[in-house]
C-alpha cells in the first residue's frame, strides 16, 4: 500500500483520541472512572477488532491475548452493517466485501482492514485510501499450498482421474485397454504456460520442472534470473496460449485482467489444452469456457475458483472434462493457521499504534 493509505499521524490521534481522555492521575474525564483499578472502564476502552469469520485456533488464541476486544458476526450483510459500529478493525475473507458503506457503518474508530487472504479485490482499497483506512492481506505464507492444489487440478486433468473414478463408481464392467482413459502425459515434455509469474506462479514453475516439463510465462519476472535458473522462457500472451499444453492463471484480478481468458484465447489455445484456475474466478468468462468445453475447442478445465463464486454457472459441473473444487487453495491446516497469524499480527500491530505488517 502507497503511503497515502497508511495513517500518517498515530491512529488515536486521526480518530480523535488525546490525552484528555484521562487526567493525569488516570481517571477517565468523562466517567469519573480510575483505569488502573476499574477493569470495566478499561475494556470498555480497548479497541475492538471485528471478524466475519472463525479464526483458525491459534490464530484466535494469539488475539484473545491481545489487548483488544473482538466481536464476530455473520458475512451477512445486514449482520455485518449491525455489528461494526465503533469496531477499531475488520478482519474479513476474500468473499466479503468490504466496501464504503461498510467503512462508514463502522465510523471514524475504523483504522484497518485486515483481509484473510493474499487477495484483496473485496475490499474498495481506494474508499479505504480516503478514510485513512489501512489494508493488508496475508501474502507468501499460501504460496506453497496454492501451489500443490494448481499441480494437483493440472495432475487430475491431465490424467482424468476424476473421471475415471466416476467411471468405476458406476460398477460398470470393464477391461484394460491401450486408449482406456488415456490423458496427457505432463512428464514427456509437455509445455506448461504460467499467465501471471508470482510468488504462486513460481511455485507450481518448481513442481513443473521437476516433472520435466516445459515453462513459458508471462510477467515481468519471467525474464529474470530465477526465471532462468528454472528454464522458463518469457513469452506474450498470444505465444503462451498458442505453445501451452497447460495454462494455468495466477495473475490477480483487475480490471485489466477481468476476462483476460474469453472466447478469442480459447480459440488460439490447443484443441487438447487444459485450463488451471486457482487465481480468481472473474479472469475466465465462465459462460466462454463452458462453450469452449463442450465444443471441444480446448481440452479440459481445473478449476478452485469460479466467477460468480460461490454460485457456478449452469452447465459447467455436468461436462465431463471439469474437475472443480471449492476455492481450497490455501486449505492446508498448517497453512490457514499462518495466515490467520499473520493477519491477528496486522490487527496488534496497528491497533497498537505501529505500521501494518503486511500492507497492500
Amino acid at each position: 500500500m502507497s503511503d497515502a493509505t497508511t495513517p500518517s499521524v498515530p491512529p488515536a490521534a486521526r480518530n480523535g483520541a488525546t490525552s484528555a481522555a484521562t487526567d493525569p492521575a488516570g481517571t477517565d474525564a468523562a466517567t469519573g472512572t480510575d483505569a488502573a483499578t476499574d477493569p470495566a472502564a478499561a475494556l470498555a476502552r480497548r479497541p475492538r477488532a471485528h471478524l466475519t469469520f472463525t479464526l483458525p485456533p491459534n490464530a484466535a488464541a494469539r488475539l484473545a491475548a491481545a489487548p483488544v476486544e473482538v466481536t464476530t458476526s455473520t458475512a451477512d450483510r445486514d449482520d455485518l452493517l449491525a455489528a461494526v459500529p465503533g469496531a477499531s478493525a475488520i478482519v474479513s475473507l476474500v468473499t466479503h466485501r468490504i466496501d464504503g458503506e461498510v467503512m462508514d457503518a463502522a465510523g471514524p474508530s475504523l483504522r484497518l482492514v485486515a483481509n484473510l487472504g493474499v487477495g484483496y479485490d473485496n475490499i474498495d482499497v481506494p474508499a479505504a485510501t480516503a478514510r485513512g483506512i489501512a489494508v493488508t492481506n496475508t501474502p507468501g505464507v499460501l504460496d506453497e499450498a496454492t501451489a500443490d492444489l494448481a499441480f494437483t487440478l493440472l495432475l487430475a486433468t491431465a490424467r482424468r482421474v476424476v473421471e475415471a473414478d466416476r467411471f468405476v463408481r458406476t460398477g460398470a464392467e470393464w477391461r484394460w485397454e491401450p486408449d482406456f482413459f488415456v490423458g496427457l502425459d505432463v512428464s514427456a515434455g509437455a509445455t506448461l504456460g504460467i499467465v501471471g509469474l508470482g510468488r504462486i506462479g513460481f511455485a507450481v514453475a518448481r513442481r513443473a520442472a521437476a516433472f520435466g516439463m516445459r515453462i513459458v510465462a508471462t510477467g515481468s519476472r519471467a525474464s529474470g534470473p530465477e526465471a532462468e535458473a528454472l528454464g522458463i522462457r518469457a513469452v506474450e500472451l498470444a505465444e503462451l496460449l498458442a505453445e501451452s499444453d497447460v495454462v494455468s492463471l495466477h495473475c490477480p484480478l483487475t480490471s485489466e485482467t477481468r476476462h483476460l481468458i474469453g472466447a478469442e484465447q480459447f480459440a488460439a489455445m490447443k484443441r487438447s489444452a487444459i485450463l488451471i484456475n486457482t487465481a480468481r474466478g472473474p479472469i475466465v468468462d465462465e459462460l466462454a469456457l463452458i462453450d469452449a468445453l463442450r465444443d471441444g475447442v480446448i481440452g479440459a478445465a481445473g478449476l478452485d475458483v469460479f466467477e460468480w463464486e460461490p454460485a457456478i454457472s449452469q452447465g459447467l459441473l455436468a461436462l465431463p472434462n471439469v474437475v472443480a473444487v471449492p476455492h481450497i487453495g490455501s486449505a492446508g491446516a498448517a497453512t490457514r493457521e499462518r495466515m490467520g497469524d499473520l493477519a491477528v499480527q496486522n490487527v496488534v500491530a496497528v491497533l497498537g499504534g505501529l505500521p501494518p505488517v503486511t500492507p497492500v
